[in-house]
């Protein structure tokens, strides 16, 4: 445990800030999975899971919980994702 009175308050700041922080990251990965489920099932609402799951992963860069380029990839990888889901949907489509 600290003794300096600077890094008590460091200690109490490091802490609100990490519980901020899990909460949006938390945020951000259920937003994900949404994004992610809707495509496979519910296409109604699909459009609308991903735009929130690409904001919300914006939200967390801008407030520096991710880094810029780890939004960048995690939006790469959700496009892609989505993309491969899209794709396997309309070859069902098409062979049915």
């Amino acid at each position: 445990m600290a003794n300096i009175r600077s890094q008590i308050k460091r200690n109490r700041q490091n802490e609100r800030r990490r519980l901020s922080n899990k909460s949006v990251r938390s945020e951000m990965r259920t937003r994900t999975k949404r994004a992610v489920t809707a495509f496979e099932g519910d296409l109604e609402h699909a459009g609308e899971a991903l735009r929130l799951a690409v904001k919300r992963i914006d939200k967390a860069a801008a407030k520096g919980v991710i880094h810029r380029n780890q939004a960048a990839n995690r939006k790469s990888r959700l496009m892609r994702r989505i993309g491969a889901l899209q794709a396997a949907q309309d070859a069902d489509s098409i062979g049915s």
